[in-house]
């Protein structure tokens, strides 16, 4: 596995493992760097995979403090990866719908996964995850496939159908989260596909 070609931007909404994001991908090889979501949208496009991190502003509450994401998710036609907050604003972006969980998750979770393919191929049917969430994606956006959910959250993991765009609702980046390698060397393979 070689990823050094691969150029791959984590774009900043705020959250507390941002910079884990960032180590995973460098330490998986990749050239990446951290830009916040107020960069040209021109600087973007320079990029082989986007990953949109977690954050904590409410994708139907505090939109505007998630910058120009809706402008580089039109514009960029590689992989992107959406993270909690990411996953979440992707989902409104594209005609779903996002709101307030019923409990919220923090901590551990159990993830069923339904579909093993996009970021999760490969992984087991029912794994760990690392939670920390109040709103949640409440209805699935047309053109996108359900993938993974939970007992309190059920979508999990998403992925368009006809673009190599995915969601995840849990952090990958932990380290409390099972098989959360895999899920970033499934993305960077994505990334490689599609340059």
């Amino acid at each position: 596995m070689d990823f050094s070609s691969l150029r791959i931007l984590v774009i900043d909404n705020g959250g507390q493992w941002t910079h884990r994001e960032y180590r995973m991908l460098r330490d998986l090889g990749a050239d990446v760097s951290v830009v916040p979501n107020t960069s040209p949208v021109e600087r973007i496009m320079e990029a082989d995979g986007l990953v949109l991190s977690g954050g904590s502003p409410s994708v139907y509450r505090e939109r505007e403090r998630l910058g120009l994401l809706s402008k580089y998710i039109d514009a960029f036609r590689k992989p992107i990866l959406g993270i909690c907050v990411g996953h979440q604003f992707i989902a409104e972006h594209f005609g779903g719908r996002t709101g307030r969980g019923s409990g919220g998750e923090y901590g551990r979770a159990y993830i069923q996964v339904y579909e093993a393919k996009g970021v999760l191929d490969g992984l087991p049917s029912r794994f760990i995850a690392w939670e920390s969430h109040s709103d949640e994606v409440k209805e699935l956006p047309p053109g996108f496939e359900l993938l993974a959910g939970s007992e309190e959250c059920r979508v999990e993991a998403m992925m368009s159908i006809e673009r190599p765009i995915f969601g995840l609702q849990f952090h990958p980046e932990v380290e409390d989260t099972e098989h959360g390698r895999e899920i970033f060397i499934n993305f960077l393979r994505e990334v490689e596909r599609w340059k």
